[in-house]
């Protein structure tokens, strides 16, 4: 009976042991998780709505954690405020100016506060500080965009859809021009005069240059292009003499 007695009080101290060891290991790594036994610093930020954030979140900067979200409390009906827990390693790396943002880690993973870079200028953020934010982009706000875009696609379609079937129909200009043969033979018979009479234009300006009549327009009219061009070549000629003359002067 003793015997039975002393096994039974070794396993129950056994187990005692176990789990009081078990106790402490947890409270170890939920204590490092959550920078209970690490020294850190407070800063605040605001959001108008945090998008399902909660305490105990991970902070990020650079991709790395840094922190952890210590508080969250509504401030009026327009702002929550957040309290964030930095790891004192990290401090002289956030600037004043760096901007939060909630994000998410992966598509379906909890919330997180990302922390943007500041300015190479700005001074780093002091212990009580509070950084400017980015509001989250809501999933309820991607879906009504989606729908108007598919409401809009939607309107479009049936739009071209129509024009289609008018087309088909015969019904149109556009109708006409593509199914009635005789009227695309009319419009090459059409670019067929105009090149004609294009052609025709030109022999034309031929005779009237040698006719006697305007013979003497046509050489005034010439005379005055070869002046001008004399005149732009003489300019030409003095720019580069000058342009000479002054490169000599200042060798």
């Amino acid at each position: 009976m003793n015997t039975e007695s002393n096994v039974f009080k070794f396993r129950l101290g056994l187990f005692v042991l176990v789990g009081f060891l078990l106790f402490v290991v947890a409270i170890f790594v939920i204590g490092r998780q959550k920078n209970l036994f690490n020294p850190v610093y407070k800063l605040t930020t605001s959001f108008y709505n945090v998008s399902g954030l909660q305490v105990g979140n991970n902070i990020r900067f650079c991709g790395i954690n840094v922190g952890t979200v210590s508080y969250l409390k509504i401030i009026n009906d327009s702002s929550i405020m957040v309290d964030m827990l930095i790891n004192k390693e990290y401090d002289g790396l956030i600037k004043n100016d760096c901007r939060v943002a909630i994000s998410s880690e992966g598509l379906i993973g909890d919330r997180i506060l990302v922390i943007h870079k500041g300015s190479t200028g700005s001074p780093f953020a002091k212990d009580g500080n509070t950084l400017s934010s980015f509001e989250p982009i809501e999933a309820d706000d991607i879906m009504a965009s989606l729908e108007v875009s598919t409401a809009n696609t939607e309107i479009i379609t049936d739009q071209l859809a129509e024009i289609l079937v008018k087309i088909n129909n015969g019904n149109g200009t556009l109708s006409r021009l593509i199914q009635d043969e005789s009227m695309a033979e009319n419009i090459n018979k059409t670019l067929k005069n105009l090149k004609s009479s294009s052609e025709g234009l030109n022999e034309n300006m031929v005779a009237a240059r040698s006719n006697f009549l305007l013979k003497g327009y046509f050489k005034n009219k010439q005379k005055m292009a070869d002046k001008k061009k004399k005149e732009s070549d003489k300019k030409i000629a003095e720019d580069a003499k000058r342009n000479i003359k002054a490169g000599i002067k200042k060798k």
